[in-house]
């Protein structure tokens, strides 16, 4: 983490900064130890220096108020415990430290499930009803707007009594609402999330952060946007979300329709026609018991009875149900697969690249590995990950990764550069595209013959869209230089992520033993 001049220092006699976890718009947040409570960990939250005026201090100090008062009332908010000035006269308030993920993060590589999409946005409206229904202030009843719903501002934790629990942060620019008055006119918040009304610098109501939630809730669904500008100017985002209709779910992803009706109805323009608060969510989410549905995401290998199934955690990939006929096809493509032997034109080393094999579906893109026997008998009953880069400059380059993860013995990266000029990169990547998976043909040193083991892996709907896209770059733009320098980049960016992308693992591993809820 960064540290800064901060680090170290004792506020108010009592809370020990340790390190800089944080940094937005109003300000940076620390982790801490409140020294009086014998070590306890607590964030720090400072208003930035640049900020240092009477109207932001005011409303530095009205946010932890606000948060402090619906902590109290609700767990589905951050709770903030305490508020001071430090010595040279900066504010600061001390809230809970929340150890989990933000939801932006857990919808990064795929959609949530039913069951666990359910549990979160109960949280989230609970959270929010607390707000919209109002607070005491200064002595008043006063009703708070959050204006800036979005995942990143959402946090899940794992609490030891009720499990995962979603709980609302930055209230920065909430607004209270004072029965009887009016507001300022303004525009605050986050373009891809903002109301229309919000656009326009119009009053508030909750049904602009039922708006806001909407756009959250499809995204949670689908890892898509509903709405998305011709550019990311203000002016391209007010179109979008003043003209633009909401994109329809995907079949593939089997959200419920009635979900889909719920969701589409947050997102209506006009606010009169969005539920009028969010009560009207949470009865219809209870109507459709989507937590006692079967997980939406569930990923396991079909593979012939010569092999072992393996339950497989893949952050890229989609919603599949495998009826009769797709299963009697898998194992035929699956067949012909494991009678591939490896190339003779390839040495008998522990290499990895993509071909395309033949079978009477068309063409079937696979990486071929070689490996070590005692490799093949532990990495092939591991965990999977894969993840896609693109360069278009200095030469339209492709690197798809494929980790091999196993918590005892390790980790295998299986990259594989794939030149967009070329004919094959081209057919591949355009085959990866189409078809939305690939399979991965494991063979041993000794016998090259014949496949051992073969699995397969799920590609998502966007980043299916991103490939035929890259595809497409690639063989329009020019090559400027020889494709080792693209290479070279990619492997320099590889490497950057290589401690990231373990760790997402390691935490999806230890989040559910059983990879199949994630």
């Amino acid at each position: 983490m960064n540290k800064d001049s901060k680090h170290g220092r004792l506020l108010s006699n009592r809370y020990q900064l340790i390190e800089l976890v944080g940094e937005g718009a109003m300000g940076r947040v620390y982790r801490a130890e409140d020294t009086l409570l014998g070590g306890v960990t607590v964030a720090v939250k400072f208003l930035s220096q640049t900020l240092l005026n009477d109207g932001m201090r005011d409303r530095f100090e009205r946010e932890a108020s606000i948060s402090a008062i619906l902590g109290e009332k609700s767990i589905h908010v951050v709770r903030v415990k305490d508020y001071g000035v430090d010595e040279f006269n900066i504010p600061f308030y001390v809230m809970e430290f929340l150890s989990g993920k933000s939801l932006s993060d857990l919808i990064l590589y795929q959609p949530l499930s039913l069951k666990r999409f359910a549990t979160y946005t109960r949280h989230i409206c609970l959270g929010l009803e607390s707000a919209h229904q109002g607070i005491r202030f200064n002595g008043e009843l006063c009703r708070i707007i959050h204006r800036d719903i979005k995942p990143s501002n959402i946090t899940i934790i794992q609490d030891p009594t009720l499990g995962e629990v979603a709980k609302i942060l930055d209230f920065g620019i909430a607004k209270l609402i004072q029965d009887g008055s009016s507001q300022t006119q303004s525009f605050m918040g986050t373009l891809a999330y903002c109301s229309p009304e919000q656009m326009e610098g119009k009053e508030l109501d909750n049904r602009s952060d039922i708006y806001s939630l909407g756009i959250m809730m499809y995204e949670m669904l689908t890892m898509d946007m509903p709405v998305l500008p011709q550019n990311s100017s203000f002016g391209g985002w007010y179109q979008a979300h003043t003209n633009f209709k909401p994109e329809p779910f995907n079949e593939r992803l089997n959200v419920p329709g009635e979900l889909q009706e719920l969701v589409f109805r947050c997102l209506a323009k006009e606010k009169e026609k969005r539920p009028q608060n969010v009560r009207e969510i949470l009865q219809v989410l209870e109507s459709l018991q989507l937590s006692k549905q079967r997980p939406s995401i569930e990923v396991s290998d079909n593979v012939s009875e010569t092999t072992h199934n393996t339950k497989t955690y893949t952050p890229d990939t989609k919603t599949y149900t495998p009826t009769e006929d797709t299963v009697a096809t898998n194992l035929s493509v699956t067949q012909v697969c494991l009678e591939t032997g490896w190339p003779q034109d390839k040495p008998l080393s522990k290499i990895v690249f993509a071909r395309l094999i033949d079978t009477y579906l068309g063409e079937t893109p696979v990486l071929s590995v070689m490996l070590d026997p005692e490799e093949l008998m532990h990495l092939t009953s591991g965990i999977r990950y894969n993840q896609f880069l693109f360069l278009d400059r200095p030469h339209p380059m492709l690197l798809w990764i494929t980790l091999l993860y196993h918590p005892e013995q390790g980790s295998r990266w299986l990259p594989c550069y794939l030149d967009l000029k070329s004919h094959k990169g081209q057919q591949i990547c355009r085959a990866l595209s189409t078809i939305g998976e690939y399979k991965i043909l494991f063979y041993v040193l000794n016998q090259p013959q014949q496949c051992q083991h073969i699995t397969s892996s799920s590609i998502n709907e966007r980043n299916c869209s991103m490939l035929k896209k890259w595809a497409d770059i690639g063989k329009i733009i020019p090559s400027s230089s020889n494709p080792k320098a693209a290479k070279k980049i990619l492997k320099t960016e590889l490497e950057k992520l290589k401690d990231n992308i373990i760790a997402k693992v390691k935490a999806a591993q230890s989040n559910n033993p059983l990879l199949l809820d994630l």
